[in-house]
């Protein structure tokens, strides 16, 4: 019992996700600054999350036509062509076993026999004129005749079934062609994120572009900030996703994407990187997700292109070189600069600390002279309480001095 008592309690420690681990308090973490951040978005839009575990596979098959379009190509072909030629020999093989138990194989060059279908003597030829029936082609060749009411009903839900399977397949192809995922290949960001003033402010801007002629209709411009947190109360949330304000209260997130665009976000108090400087941004763990969509004009399909920018992707003090020039008549888009930036002056301190300094840039002649008058205030009195004999003789002094004057 003793022994039971004193013996150590093994507690248990729960089992942490990977970034919880390491993000564990500084005493005990790894240096942050030697790891290679992960990114959550990919600089193609590609969001670069695995699903795992996921036991509840069925709703895959209830939803089977998005299942299919999200399929690769080479797989949603080879379902293509399966499909089909599973369909043409399945009802091949029941056209067949009507022949050979009606008996039509041992009569196949008695001309007083009538057949379920003419001209059908084998599986082959069975096969083939399963193909004719569901793709309708007719050659006249093998036809069905009126004295096989098996092989009419067989008829009539072949052709049922086989205008489902050419609508549900072709349909399938269609949305997949027809996929605006191609159309987001055209719309371009930047390679970097930029942090400089604009209009006495600090702001972060990228860039955004349209390749094509046709524009994109309606779109609108999102950013989101990827970090991880832990809250006061100890809770760990990986990959938290905070709203990045790119205009939403001005308008300024809904683009006329006729040309490229830079976007700005204003590093205000509401803003995460009010707080982060020059020195203190390659020490942060984060990336910026940006997201633009809008309808395509020809299709009116909706369109979304993602990309990111990690850390090391956001240059401090430089801005991007123009692209739009005006030449006779028209208006040019250089993209051999889309991407260039050049480096502009601009303070390593964060917004805050110049929110800070502008504040008491504003105060000096208020504050400072008041300040002093005070200060020389309290110097005279203080003096007056250390020396009240002096000062009892400077009135006596002064007093003479008037009695003199009015003598």
């Amino acid at each position: 019992m003793d022994q039971d008592v004193e013996s150590p309690v093994a507690i248990h420690q729960p089992k942490l996700p990977k970034q919880a681990r390491d993000d564990l308090p500084r005493h005990i973490s790894r240096d942050r600054t030697k790891r290679k951040i992960q990114r959550y978005v990919r600089k193609d839009g590609k969001c670069n999350v695995h699903h795992g575990n996921v036991r509840e596979t069925y709703r895959y098959l209830t939803d089977i036509f998005t299942t299919l379009v999200d399929l690769k190509w080479r797989f949603n072909l080879l379902i293509f062509v399966m499909v089909y030629t599973v369909t043409w020999l399945f009802f091949g093989m029941i056209w067949w076993l009507i022949a050979y138990i009606r008996g039509d194989m041992d009569h196949i060059e008695d001309p007083s026999w009538t057949p379920c279908v003419t001209n059908l003597n084998g599986f082959v030829s069975a096969f083939l004129f399963s193909i004719e029936t569901e793709t309708t082609i007719g050659y006249g060749y093998r036809v069905i005749t009126d004295k096989c009411p098996e092989g009419i009903i067989l008829l009539l839900i072949q052709s049922v079934l086989g205008s489902i399977v050419n609508a549900f397949m072709v349909g399938c192809m269609f949305v997949k062609i027809s996929q605006p995922k191609k159309r987001a290949e055209t719309l371009v960001f930047s390679t970097h994120a930029v942090i400089s003033m604009r209009d006495g402010k600090l702001c972060l801007m990228f860039r955004v572009g349209d390749l094509r002629n046709s524009h994109i209709v309606e779109a609108s411009i999102r950013a989101k900030l990827i970090k991880s947190k832990q809250t006061s109360e100890g809770e760990f949330i990986p990959l938290n996703q905070t709203d990045i304000n790119v205009g939403y209260y001005t308008g300024d997130d809904r683009l006329f994407l006729v040309s490229p665009l830079i976007i700005s976000h204003e590093i205000n108090q509401q803003s995460p990187f009010w707080e982060i400087s020059k020195a203190q941004l390659p020490k942060e763990e984060l990336e910026i997700v940006v997201i633009l969509e809008g309808m395509v004009e020809a299709t009116g399909m909706t369109c979304q292109a993602r990309s990111s920018y990690i850390t090391s992707e956001i240059l401090w003090g430089y801005r991007f070189t123009p692209v739009l020039t005006l030449e006779d008549g028209f208006y040019e888009v250089d993209y051999n600069s889309f991407h260039e930036t050049y480096e502009t002056s601009t303070p390593a301190l964060s917004a805050k600390e110049l929110a800070e300094l502008a504040g008491r840039a504003e105060l000096p002649l208020s504050w400072s002279v008041s300040s002093k008058l005070n200060q020389h205030a309290e110097l005279e009195t203080a003096e007056d309480e250390k020396n009240p004999e002096e000062q009892t003789e400077r009135n006596g002094d002064v007093a003479n001095l008037e009695n003199e004057s009015k003598v």
